[in-house]
Protein backbone atom coordinates (compact mmCIF):
# COMPACT_ATOMS: atom_id res chain seq x y z
CA UNK A 1 0.00 0.00 0.00
CA UNK A 2 1.45 3.29 -0.88
CA UNK A 3 1.52 6.54 0.86
CA UNK A 4 -1.38 7.90 -0.96
CA UNK A 5 -3.95 5.14 0.31
CA UNK A 6 -2.44 4.86 3.08
CA UNK A 7 -3.75 8.68 4.41
CA UNK A 8 -6.85 8.02 2.43
CA UNK A 9 -7.76 5.23 4.56
CA UNK A 10 -7.12 6.74 7.67
CA UNK A 11 -9.38 9.52 6.82
CA UNK A 12 -12.72 7.32 6.48
CA UNK A 13 -14.13 7.65 8.86
CA UNK A 14 -14.96 4.74 11.55
CA UNK A 15 -12.10 2.74 9.68
CA UNK A 16 -9.69 1.17 12.25
CA UNK A 17 -6.71 0.52 10.73
CA UNK A 18 -4.42 -1.07 12.26
CA UNK A 19 -0.51 -2.58 11.35
CA UNK A 20 0.23 -6.45 12.50
CA UNK A 21 3.62 -5.71 13.49
CA UNK A 22 6.76 -7.26 11.83
CA UNK A 23 8.12 -11.01 12.68
CA UNK A 24 11.08 -8.91 13.68
CA UNK A 25 9.00 -7.04 15.96
CA UNK A 26 6.92 -10.11 17.26
CA UNK A 27 7.73 -11.58 20.89
CA UNK A 28 10.99 -13.85 20.93
CA UNK A 29 11.05 -15.93 24.15
CA UNK A 30 13.99 -17.72 25.42
CA UNK A 31 11.74 -21.17 25.61
CA UNK A 32 13.36 -23.47 23.14
CA UNK A 33 16.60 -22.27 23.39
CA UNK A 34 16.09 -23.47 27.62
CA UNK A 35 14.21 -26.76 26.96
CA UNK A 36 17.50 -27.74 24.01
CA UNK A 37 20.22 -26.36 26.99
CA UNK A 38 18.70 -28.31 29.35
CA UNK A 39 17.53 -31.21 27.70
CA UNK A 40 20.07 -33.48 29.55
CA UNK A 41 17.69 -33.34 32.40
CA UNK A 42 14.88 -35.35 30.88
CA UNK A 43 17.41 -37.71 29.29
CA UNK A 44 19.41 -38.44 32.05
CA UNK A 45 15.80 -38.85 34.12
CA UNK A 46 14.65 -41.92 31.37
CA UNK A 47 18.50 -43.55 31.56
CA UNK A 48 18.20 -43.44 35.13
CA UNK A 49 14.89 -45.34 34.84
CA UNK A 50 16.32 -47.79 32.90
CA UNK A 51 19.21 -48.48 34.91
CA UNK A 52 16.86 -49.07 37.74
CA UNK A 53 14.96 -51.57 35.93
CA UNK A 54 11.76 -49.16 36.91
CA UNK A 55 10.29 -50.03 33.76
CA UNK A 56 10.46 -54.02 34.02
CA UNK A 57 9.05 -53.57 37.79
CA UNK A 58 6.44 -51.99 36.30
CA UNK A 59 5.70 -55.12 33.98
CA UNK A 60 3.14 -57.10 35.76
CA UNK A 61 0.86 -54.29 37.05
CA UNK A 62 0.90 -50.63 38.07
CA UNK A 63 2.45 -49.83 41.64
CA UNK A 64 1.68 -46.84 43.95
CA UNK A 65 4.54 -44.65 44.64
CA UNK A 66 5.46 -46.31 47.77
CA UNK A 67 4.83 -49.42 46.28
CA UNK A 68 7.30 -48.53 43.73
CA UNK A 69 10.12 -46.80 45.71
CA UNK A 70 10.66 -49.73 47.74
CA UNK A 71 10.78 -52.02 44.78
CA UNK A 72 13.40 -49.76 43.74
CA UNK A 73 15.18 -49.11 47.06
CA UNK A 74 15.11 -45.19 46.78
CA UNK A 75 15.18 -42.63 49.08
CA UNK A 76 12.35 -41.15 49.99
CA UNK A 77 13.02 -37.33 49.44
CA UNK A 78 12.86 -37.20 45.59
CA UNK A 79 11.21 -40.48 44.31
CA UNK A 80 8.12 -38.91 43.80
CA UNK A 81 9.32 -35.81 41.78
CA UNK A 82 11.49 -38.51 39.69
CA UNK A 83 7.98 -40.63 38.96
CA UNK A 84 5.82 -37.93 38.21
CA UNK A 85 8.43 -36.47 36.07
CA UNK A 86 8.62 -39.36 33.80
CA UNK A 87 4.68 -38.93 33.12
CA UNK A 88 5.52 -35.51 32.55
CA UNK A 89 8.23 -37.03 29.92
CA UNK A 90 4.77 -39.38 28.51
CA UNK A 91 7.45 -42.88 29.76
CA UNK A 92 5.00 -43.33 32.36
CA UNK A 93 0.88 -43.06 33.35
CA UNK A 94 -0.28 -42.41 36.60
CA UNK A 95 -3.99 -43.37 37.38
CA UNK A 96 -5.55 -42.90 41.23
CA UNK A 97 -2.07 -42.47 42.16
CA UNK A 98 -0.88 -45.54 41.07
CA UNK A 99 2.13 -45.81 38.25
CA UNK A 100 1.93 -47.97 34.90
CA UNK A 101 3.74 -48.35 32.13
CA UNK A 102 3.23 -46.79 28.66
CA UNK A 103 2.28 -48.99 25.80
CA UNK A 104 5.92 -48.40 24.20
CA UNK A 105 7.98 -48.75 27.48
CA UNK A 106 6.32 -51.99 28.12
CA UNK A 107 7.16 -53.19 24.58
CA UNK A 108 10.20 -51.49 24.51
CA UNK A 109 11.99 -51.45 27.95
CA UNK A 110 11.02 -54.07 29.93
CA UNK A 111 13.97 -56.36 29.90
CA UNK A 112 12.18 -59.71 30.27
CA UNK A 113 10.72 -58.75 26.86
CA UNK A 114 12.53 -60.04 23.26
CA UNK A 115 11.78 -55.98 22.00
CA UNK A 116 13.34 -54.74 25.01
CA UNK A 117 16.04 -52.05 23.41
CA UNK A 118 17.24 -51.02 27.13
CA UNK A 119 20.11 -52.57 26.25
CA UNK A 120 21.25 -49.86 23.71
CA UNK A 121 19.94 -46.90 26.80
CA UNK A 122 22.34 -48.99 29.24
CA UNK A 123 25.21 -48.33 27.11
CA UNK A 124 24.03 -44.89 27.04
CA UNK A 125 23.65 -44.13 30.29
CA UNK A 126 27.04 -46.02 30.92
CA UNK A 127 28.97 -44.71 28.30
CA UNK A 128 28.33 -42.48 26.20
CA UNK A 129 26.51 -39.92 28.71
CA UNK A 130 30.19 -38.66 30.51
CA UNK A 131 31.90 -39.47 27.29
CA UNK A 132 29.70 -36.27 25.88
CA UNK A 133 30.87 -34.05 28.22
CA UNK A 134 33.96 -33.73 25.92
CA UNK A 135 32.42 -32.84 23.33
CA UNK A 136 33.69 -29.53 23.14
CA UNK A 137 37.13 -31.29 23.46
CA UNK A 138 36.31 -33.31 20.57
CA UNK A 139 35.18 -30.43 18.60
CA UNK A 140 38.89 -28.63 18.79
CA UNK A 141 40.96 -31.88 17.92
CA UNK A 142 38.75 -34.38 16.21
CA UNK A 143 40.00 -36.81 18.15
CA UNK A 144 37.68 -39.93 19.83
CA UNK A 145 36.17 -39.04 23.28
CA UNK A 146 35.71 -42.28 24.63
CA UNK A 147 38.12 -45.32 25.98
CA UNK A 148 40.68 -44.69 23.51
CA UNK A 149 41.46 -40.98 25.41
CA UNK A 150 43.10 -43.36 27.93
CA UNK A 151 43.71 -46.39 25.54
CA UNK A 152 40.99 -48.36 26.15
CA UNK A 153 39.05 -50.88 23.64
CA UNK A 154 35.16 -50.88 24.44
CA UNK A 155 34.94 -53.42 21.66
CA UNK A 156 37.79 -55.49 21.68
CA UNK A 157 36.81 -55.96 25.44
CA UNK A 158 33.27 -56.27 24.60
CA UNK A 159 34.27 -59.22 22.47
CA UNK A 160 36.23 -61.03 25.41
CA UNK A 161 32.83 -60.85 27.88
CA UNK A 162 30.04 -63.15 26.17
CA UNK A 163 27.37 -61.79 28.61
CA UNK A 164 28.49 -58.11 27.47
CA UNK A 165 28.48 -59.04 23.72
CA UNK A 166 25.43 -60.90 23.77
CA UNK A 167 23.08 -57.76 26.09
CA UNK A 168 25.06 -55.59 22.57
CA UNK A 169 23.48 -57.70 20.14
CA UNK A 170 20.21 -57.74 21.77
CA UNK A 171 20.17 -54.03 21.52
CA UNK A 172 21.52 -54.27 17.73
CA UNK A 173 17.97 -56.32 17.48
CA UNK A 174 16.48 -54.05 19.22
CA UNK A 175 17.47 -50.79 17.18
CA UNK A 176 17.51 -52.42 13.83
CA UNK A 177 13.60 -53.86 14.20
CA UNK A 178 12.02 -51.20 13.23
CA UNK A 179 14.12 -50.75 9.90
CA UNK A 180 13.78 -54.63 9.54
CA UNK A 181 9.81 -54.10 9.71
CA UNK A 182 9.72 -51.44 6.73
CA UNK A 183 12.10 -53.12 4.71
CA UNK A 184 10.45 -56.61 4.83
CA UNK A 185 7.18 -54.69 3.69
CA UNK A 186 8.81 -52.80 0.97
CA UNK A 187 11.47 -53.86 -0.74
CA UNK A 188 10.56 -55.93 -3.63
CA UNK A 189 12.07 -59.39 -2.44
CA UNK A 190 9.58 -61.17 -5.21
CA UNK A 191 12.37 -60.45 -7.61
CA UNK A 192 15.80 -62.03 -5.01
CA UNK A 193 16.45 -65.23 -3.35
CA UNK A 194 19.33 -64.63 -1.10
CA UNK A 195 20.13 -62.51 1.42
CA UNK A 196 23.40 -61.71 2.97
CA UNK A 197 23.44 -59.24 6.39
CA UNK A 198 26.80 -57.47 7.07
CA UNK A 199 27.29 -57.32 10.41
CA UNK A 200 24.72 -58.96 11.86
CA UNK A 201 24.82 -59.17 15.30
CA UNK A 202 22.26 -61.14 16.34
CA UNK A 203 20.54 -61.53 13.48
CA UNK A 204 17.31 -59.47 14.08
CA UNK A 205 17.45 -58.02 10.22
CA UNK A 206 17.68 -61.33 8.28
CA UNK A 207 15.45 -63.11 10.24
CA UNK A 208 12.50 -60.74 10.09
CA UNK A 209 12.77 -60.81 6.06
CA UNK A 210 12.75 -64.69 6.23
CA UNK A 211 9.57 -64.36 8.26
CA UNK A 212 8.04 -62.07 6.13
CA UNK A 213 9.06 -64.23 2.74
CA UNK A 214 9.19 -67.45 3.02
CA UNK A 215 10.95 -68.14 -0.22
CA UNK A 216 14.01 -65.93 1.11
CA UNK A 217 17.39 -67.38 2.24
CA UNK A 218 20.63 -66.01 3.57
CA UNK A 219 21.87 -65.15 6.79
CA UNK A 220 24.73 -62.89 8.30
CA UNK A 221 28.26 -62.26 8.03
CA UNK A 222 30.03 -61.00 11.10
CA UNK A 223 33.05 -62.04 13.59
CA UNK A 224 33.21 -65.27 15.26
CA UNK A 225 32.29 -64.77 18.44
CA UNK A 226 28.80 -63.41 17.79
CA UNK A 227 28.08 -66.90 16.09
CA UNK A 228 26.61 -68.70 19.14
CA UNK A 229 24.53 -65.78 19.68
CA UNK A 230 22.97 -65.69 16.28
CA UNK A 231 22.54 -69.59 16.02
CA UNK A 232 20.45 -69.49 19.27
CA UNK A 233 18.43 -66.44 17.98
CA UNK A 234 17.73 -67.69 14.25
CA UNK A 235 17.10 -71.01 15.84
CA UNK A 236 14.51 -69.61 18.28
CA UNK A 237 12.23 -68.80 15.54
CA UNK A 238 12.62 -72.17 13.48
CA UNK A 239 14.93 -70.54 10.75
CA UNK A 240 18.07 -72.39 11.37
CA UNK A 241 17.81 -74.71 8.14
CA UNK A 242 17.45 -71.01 5.54
CA UNK A 243 19.75 -68.90 7.52
CA UNK A 244 23.53 -69.88 8.51
CA UNK A 245 26.18 -67.47 9.98
CA UNK A 246 29.41 -66.72 8.39
CA UNK A 247 32.23 -66.10 10.49
CA UNK A 248 34.51 -63.33 9.20
CA UNK A 249 36.08 -60.03 9.06
CA UNK A 250 34.69 -57.61 6.22
CA UNK A 251 38.17 -55.97 6.13
CA UNK A 252 40.11 -59.07 5.81
CA UNK A 253 37.87 -61.81 4.37
CA UNK A 254 35.92 -62.46 1.34
CA UNK A 255 32.06 -61.19 1.81
CA UNK A 256 29.64 -64.10 1.35
CA UNK A 257 27.78 -64.25 -2.21
CA UNK A 258 23.99 -63.33 -2.35
CA UNK A 259 21.36 -61.64 -4.16
CA UNK A 260 20.98 -58.48 -2.00
CA UNK A 261 23.77 -57.77 0.69
CA UNK A 262 22.83 -55.47 3.61
CA UNK A 263 25.01 -53.15 5.39
CA UNK A 264 23.06 -51.67 8.47
CA UNK A 265 24.35 -49.55 11.24
CA UNK A 266 27.98 -50.05 9.34
CA UNK A 267 28.91 -47.18 7.33
CA UNK A 268 28.92 -44.08 9.69
CA UNK A 269 31.60 -45.66 11.70
CA UNK A 270 34.29 -45.48 9.19
CA UNK A 271 35.87 -42.58 7.12
CA UNK A 272 35.19 -41.96 3.67
CA UNK A 273 38.08 -44.34 2.09
CA UNK A 274 37.02 -47.02 4.49
CA UNK A 275 33.51 -46.26 3.29
CA UNK A 276 34.65 -46.70 -0.58
CA UNK A 277 36.52 -49.70 0.09
CA UNK A 278 33.30 -51.65 1.58
CA UNK A 279 30.57 -50.51 -0.78
CA UNK A 280 33.31 -51.41 -3.75
CA UNK A 281 33.91 -54.77 -1.77
CA UNK A 282 30.05 -55.25 -1.86
CA UNK A 283 30.11 -54.31 -5.48
CA UNK A 284 32.46 -56.77 -6.37
CA UNK A 285 30.39 -59.74 -4.00
CA UNK A 286 27.08 -59.15 -5.98
CA UNK A 287 26.28 -60.56 -9.28
CA UNK A 288 24.90 -58.32 -11.80
CA UNK A 289 21.47 -57.01 -11.05
CA UNK A 290 22.24 -57.68 -7.30
CA UNK A 291 21.46 -54.96 -4.78
CA UNK A 292 22.97 -53.83 -2.00
CA UNK A 293 20.86 -51.94 0.76
CA UNK A 294 22.71 -49.22 3.28
CA UNK A 295 21.41 -47.81 6.05
CA UNK A 296 21.76 -45.74 8.85
CA UNK A 297 20.01 -42.57 9.84
CA UNK A 298 20.45 -40.97 6.56
CA UNK A 299 21.05 -37.08 6.86
CA UNK A 300 18.46 -35.15 4.47
CA UNK A 301 20.36 -33.76 1.36
CA UNK A 302 20.37 -29.71 2.24
CA UNK A 303 21.25 -30.86 5.78
CA UNK A 304 18.76 -29.36 8.05
CA UNK A 305 16.08 -31.27 9.46
CA UNK A 306 17.42 -34.83 10.26
CA UNK A 307 18.29 -33.44 13.39
CA UNK A 308 19.19 -37.34 14.79
CA UNK A 309 21.40 -37.62 11.73
CA UNK A 310 23.54 -34.55 12.65
CA UNK A 311 23.91 -35.86 16.34
CA UNK A 312 24.74 -39.11 15.45
CA UNK A 313 27.33 -37.80 12.91
CA UNK A 314 28.48 -35.99 16.42
CA UNK A 315 28.17 -39.14 18.53
CA UNK A 316 30.94 -40.94 15.53
CA UNK A 317 33.31 -38.49 16.89
CA UNK A 318 33.12 -39.02 20.36
CA UNK A 319 33.21 -43.00 19.51
CA UNK A 320 35.73 -43.38 16.05
CA UNK A 321 38.66 -42.05 14.78
CA UNK A 322 36.90 -41.01 11.42
CA UNK A 323 33.16 -42.22 11.48
CA UNK A 324 30.90 -39.63 10.51
CA UNK A 325 27.24 -39.70 9.08
CA UNK A 326 25.95 -38.33 5.50
CA UNK A 327 23.40 -37.90 3.04
CA UNK A 328 21.45 -39.34 0.80
CA UNK A 329 22.99 -37.60 -2.31
CA UNK A 330 26.42 -38.26 -0.70
CA UNK A 331 26.08 -42.19 -0.54
CA UNK A 332 24.29 -42.54 -4.37
CA UNK A 333 27.47 -40.88 -5.39
CA UNK A 334 29.77 -43.42 -3.54
CA UNK A 335 27.74 -46.53 -5.20
CA UNK A 336 27.90 -44.97 -8.54
CA UNK A 337 31.75 -44.31 -8.55
CA UNK A 338 32.14 -47.94 -7.26
CA UNK A 339 29.86 -48.81 -10.40
CA UNK A 340 26.14 -49.20 -9.16
CA UNK A 341 23.96 -48.24 -12.49
CA UNK A 342 20.89 -47.24 -10.30
CA UNK A 343 20.90 -45.69 -7.06
CA UNK A 344 17.94 -44.35 -4.81
CA UNK A 345 16.86 -43.22 -1.31
CA UNK A 346 13.65 -44.37 0.57
CA UNK A 347 12.72 -44.08 4.32
CA UNK A 348 12.70 -46.26 6.60
CA UNK A 349 11.65 -46.18 10.26
CA UNK A 350 11.95 -43.31 12.20
CA UNK A 351 14.68 -40.89 11.57
CA UNK A 352 16.46 -43.82 9.34
CA UNK A 353 16.84 -44.29 5.71
CA UNK A 354 18.06 -46.98 2.88
CA UNK A 355 20.00 -46.61 0.09
CA UNK A 356 19.87 -48.72 -2.60
CA UNK A 357 22.42 -49.96 -5.36
CA UNK A 358 21.64 -52.30 -8.29
CA UNK A 359 24.58 -53.70 -9.97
Amino acid sequence: MDRTSTAAAKDRPGDDVSVSPAPSMQAVTPDAILQLGLGFWASKTLLSAVELGLFSSLADGPLDAEELRERLGLHERSARDFFDALVALGMLERQDGRYANTAATDLFLDRAKPSYIGGMLEMANARLYPFWGSLTEGLHTGQPQNEAKTGGDFFGVLYQDPLRLRQFAQAMTGISMGNAHVLARTFPWQDYRTVIDIGCAQGGMPVQLALAHPHLNGGGFDLPPLQSIFEEYVGSFGLGDRLRFYPGDFFSDPLPSADVLIMGHILHDWDLPTKQQLIAKAYGTLSPGGALIVYDAIIDDDRRHNAFGLLMSLNMLIETPGGFDYTGADCQAWMRDAGFRETRVAPLAGPESMVVGIK
